[in-house]
Formats: structure tokens, sequence, C-alpha cells
């Protein structure tokens, strides 16, 4: 019995052994691969394994530190009137961020109404995302790691070079592993949508300090329903192509994903999520910034949005009908933004619900148990 035991305690050394064997060789490779990085690779909720390189180095795609804006005016001059840009709202602050911008980029560290503000595009997800870029009291710049988890991109904070997942808003390794920023609702719409419901607006300039062929695509073909993504080691979810684009919600652990293939033929969804009623818009003429070489000759793919349907205390019901949206309790028409632009409440705003499109395969990477909305 005795020598059992010796044997089993032999073998469980052995493979402790070799599992700790095996996370040094894996820190060994990041750390010749990056050895500037100060990052504390000891903490981190993820297998250092997860991590690829995704080509560029640490920095070789730029985050944009101080960026400079121009009114909607100026921003005609080179930006066609389909282009997709990030429609950001806070407070009484309005800006656009074009992807054709973003796309060199990914990052962009900014303030908004006095916020400090990191507005996100992963192209191999078609993840845009806006963060606060606060944690705690403490306000951090963000930089591009260069490195890949399910494809989608790793960022790291300037301060102790922790790496965040560009999706989730979490530290992965790191000192702040585990810390979550907060999202902000944003939404990427045509900038003629947006000029005509905020002609006030400002507009990230291409005068970042880069030279980069803005209005061109690396990514060219990759937005294709049936591409294959990128570097991507997971398991495809075959509930829907790869890379169908799907309109994703999520509070805590609830999860829900609204699939283009029946968002843009119905342009209103009126649904409830967590108890509550909600409308999704999906208007027609923005294009898409990964299908073609120039983003102004890419397809249309359209813009969403996602709002609660209650307002004041009454529920509203939506329908699309000759190009607008509709509430049919007081016939008014309502922007893409969920402001009501003509009718007997022009002016209100429905509150925006945190929520994205992204490529069906990212989605379910990171939200594996999410529900898939069926007509």
């Amino acid at each position: 019995m005795k020598s059992l035991i010796k044997i089993l305690i032999f073998i469980i050394v052995s493979l402790s052994s070799i599992l700790i064997a095996q996370e040094d060789s894996d820190l060994d490779k990041i750390l010749k691969a990056y050895p500037d990085w100060k990052t504390n690779f000891s903490k981190r909720s993820i297998e250092l394994n997860e991590l690829q390189s995704g080509g560029p180095p640490k920095d070789g795609i730029p985050a944009l530190i101080n960026p400079k804006f121009i009114s909607v005016e100026d921003a005609s001059d080179w930006l066609k009137d389909e282009e997709p840009v990030i429609f950001l709202k806070h407070n009484n602050s309005v800006k656009g961020y074009p992807l054709q911008i973003l796309i060199w980029h990914e990052i962009v560290n900014d303030r908004i109404d006095s916020t400090p503000v990191i507005i996100t595009f992963c192209p191999l997800c078609y993840s845009a995302i806006v963060y606060k870029r606060k944690i705690g009291e403490m306000t951090v710049m963000f930089g591009v790691s260069g490195l890949l988890r399910n494809s989608d991109l790793v960022m790291y904070d300037s301060y102790t070079e922790s790496f965040w997942q560009q999706f989730s808003g979490k530290a992965i390794v790191g000192m702040y592993t585990g810390t979550e920023l907060e999202m902000l609702p944003a939404q990427i719409i045509s900038f003629k949508e947006l000029k005509g419901s905020y002609p006030k607006a400002l507009i990230l300039s291409k005068e970042t300090g880069y030279s980069r062929k803005y209005g061109m695509n690396p990514y060219s073909g990759y937005d294709d329903i049936d591409q294959t993504p990128f570097m991507f080691k997971g398991e495809l979810d075959d509930r829907l192509p790869p890379n169908e684009k799907v309109i994703g919600i999520k509070e805590k652990e609830i999860a829900k994903a609204y699939p283009y293939s029946i968002t843009a033929e119905k342009h209103v969804i009126n649904d409830k999520f967590k108890g509550k009623n909600i409308v999704i818009f999906h208007s027609t003429g923005t294009l898409s910034a990964l299908d073609s070489k120039h983003i102004m000759d890419s397809k249309d793919v359209g813009s969403t949005g996602v709002f609660e349907a209650d307002l004041d205390g009454k529920s509203l019901t939506f329908e699309y009908s000759g190009g607008k949206f509709i509430d049919k309790e007081t016939t008014t028409i309502w922007d893409i933004t969920g402001k009501a632009v003509v009718g007997v409440i022009r002016g209100k705003q429905l509150t925006r619900i945190n929520s994205g499109d992204y490529f069906a395969f990212a989605w379910f990477a990171f939200n594996p148990d999410t529900e898939i909305f069926k007509e």
C-alpha cells in the first residue's frame, strides 16, 4: 500500500513539473518575443498559450494619443456620406471616428465631455467598442500589444502593461487581471446619418501624425460570410457562418445575438431582453470597412442600434415603413441613433443599450452560451 502511495505521489509530482515546465516555456516564448514588456506574467486569468502574435510587434499598430478633430463640413471633403463611423454621444458632446482611420490604429485615446475614453476597433472581429479609460480613480492610456486572443485585439495599459481583451474590456494578464473597464454605448453608422442627426459633431481628423493609406482597406475581402477567421484557434460554432455579422447584447452573463440575415431584412425587431422591452433598428446606406480594397467601393451592410422601447412610462412598438423607423403609438419618426426627428414627441431620445456589430465567430468565442434570436 505504501509503495502504491509513493508511486502516485511520484506521478503527481512529475505531472506538476511537466505543467510548470510548459508554463515556463510559454512564458519564455512571450518574454523572448517581447523582451521589453514589464507585464507581471505570473498574474493572469488565461493560459499564455492562448495569446498569439498577430504579426506587428508592440505598438507596430500605433494607437492615437492626442487626436485632432474637425467639423462635419471639413470632413465632408474626404469622407464619403456612406462611409462607416463610430458614433459616440456622451452627455451633450458628440464625436465621430471614421473606420477608415481606426482600421489603421485600432485604438484612440480621447476625452469626450471631460470623460477619458478609448475608442477601439478590431478589424478581425469587426468589433467597435468604447470604454472609459479609468481604472479606479486612475486615468491611463492604452496601446496595441500586437497580440491576439480568439483573433481579437489584445490591448495594454501604459501604467502596468497589463493585457486587456478588447472584446470584453477585462484585464487578462498582469497586475490588473480581473479588472473590467466600463463600456459606453456606441454605434457604427454612416457619416450621412451622423451629420444629419448631429451637424455640429466633431470628426476625427486624418492629421494623426502618421502616414497611412486612409480610405484603403488592408483586409480586402475579409467581410465575407464564409471567410475563415484569421488566426482563430478555437472551435467554430456551427449555428451561424463564422463571418456572418450579428448584433450582440449582453448584461452580466446573459447574452443574445441577432443575425444580420434577419435584421437587415426586417429592419425593426421588437423584442424582450432580461424582462425589458427593446427595439433593434437596422438601416441601409452604410458601407462595410472590410469589403473592397477602397472602403468607398464596398458593399452596403447598413447601420444598427439597440434601445429600450419604453419611454416616459409607456411602451412603444416600432415598424419600418418607407425607409423610416416609426412607432405605432404616436407615429413619430425616429433615426438610427434613437432620436425622435419628426412627430408629436420630436426631440425625445430612446435609452441606448450597450450593443455592437460583430462577426459571429468572435461573439460565440466570448459568449458561447449566447441565445440566437429567431423569428
